[in-house]
């Protein structure tokens, strides 16, 4: 349950830092770095949870399933 718990604070991290990176994107004039900081944060959060899924199936906390099975 509680790798679940952190996949889904991981997601939701990744989620707010790609919001981030748009509303910066948006607003900032290109001089400050704030676009790429959220993007790039993002984009360690995805490898990070790639890498803790794979983990977390290697250790068998966590079961993958085939859709539609």
């Amino acid at each position: 349950m509680a790798g679940k718990i952190l996949i889904l604070a991981a997601l939701a991290a990744i989620l707010y830092n790609l919001g981030a990176g748009l509303y910066y994107m948006m607003v900032d004039d290109g001089s400050t770095g704030r676009t790429v900081k959220a993007l790039t944060w993002r984009i360690g959060l995805s490898v990070g949870l790639i890498l803790a899924v794979m983990f977390f199936m290697w250790m068998g906390w966590i079961q993958p399933h085939g859709v539609g099975q």
